[in-house]
């Protein structure tokens, strides 16, 4: 999405850059997953370490009708989050729009972060089933949060059907490799200009979440890296440093890179030496 910058040139303070996708608005720009932690407290206390705003859950893989006491989404909504539920372990269309559906029912929201998976291996999307997919919840009314491959004419298309956020991959789901094909994303960048676009899945560690943000991402969603890190709230904490950071950097505007040395220092006025 295009940045504003004030009329003194100075970059935008948080308050004035919140992430919007559709009608809702977040401060936050880090999304995170509820998956794979030692135990609930740790998953609480890694939410709260990240400054998050936006939890996604798998539908697939609770109760999202009758959550008993202490469930992963009871705890969630009790601390505030909103839910974003998504698609995991959809192989098809049909299955992805049913479990959307299903999710808006139970948890009375438009959102769905649609996942439909091409594969056991690899877990990338399935292209084809993923178009008619986001078409047909798009037209049903729901706010769209697409994962894609780091296509641009896929992501593109995704946009151009009207998703509200466009998520194309670092890297496979669960990897940890981070930002493989950063030239993509570039381009992806370049051609999906009025859409946000949020890195999902492949980040590993702070490094990773900083690439994405200085390449032009409105966002980064992650789960892996913060749950199996060795200290997951430490992690978590390092993680909004990292979002934050790079984000700042790319409203910043970095130097051009450079073939020569160049000095930083000026040379007009120096002192003669003979």
């Amino acid at each position: 999405m295009a940045d504003d910058a004030h009329p003194d040139g100075s970059v935008a303070t948080e308050a004035d850059d919140a992430l919007v996708i559709g009608d809702h608005s977040f401060s936050s720009r880090l999304i995170v997953g509820t998956s794979r932690y030692p135990n609930p407290q740790v998953m609480l206390d890694a939410l709260e370490a990240t400054g998050t705003e936006l939890v996604t859950v798998a539908i697939r893989r609770v109760n999202v009708e009758n959550p008993a006491p202490e469930s992963h989404l009871d705890l969630i909504r009790q601390g505030g989050y909103q839910v974003l539920p998504n698609t995991a372990g959809c192989y098809t269309a049909r299955e992805a729009v049913l479990v959307a559906r299903l999710a808006r029912e139970a948890l009375d929201t438009s959102l769905i972060k649609l996942e439909v998976i091409g594969d056991d291996e690899t877990l990338m999307p399935d292209v084809e089933q993923l178009l008619d997919a986001a078409k047909t919840l798009v037209d049903d009314g729901f706010t769209v949060l697409a994962y894609a491959n780091d296509d641009p004419i896929t992501c593109q298309k995704l946009a151009d059907l009207g998703c509200a956020a466009v998520m194309p991959l670092g890297s496979p789901i669960g990897s940890g490799m981070g930002i493989v094909n950063p030239y993509n994303l570039r381009l992806i960048r370049e051609v999906v200009e009025d859409t946000p676009l949020i890195v999902d899945a492949g980040i590993g560690t702070a490094s990773d979440a900083v690439t994405a943000m200085e390449l032009g991402y409105d966002g980064v969603l992650l789960n892996t890296a913060i749950a199996e890190a060795q200290h997951p709230v430490d992690m978590a904490h390092a993680m909004r440093l990292a979002v934050e950071s790079g984000r700042h950097a790319h409203r910043a505007g970095r130097i051009p890179r450079r073939v020569y040395a160049q000095a930083s220092s000026p040379t007009d006025g120096q002192v003669a030496t003979e």
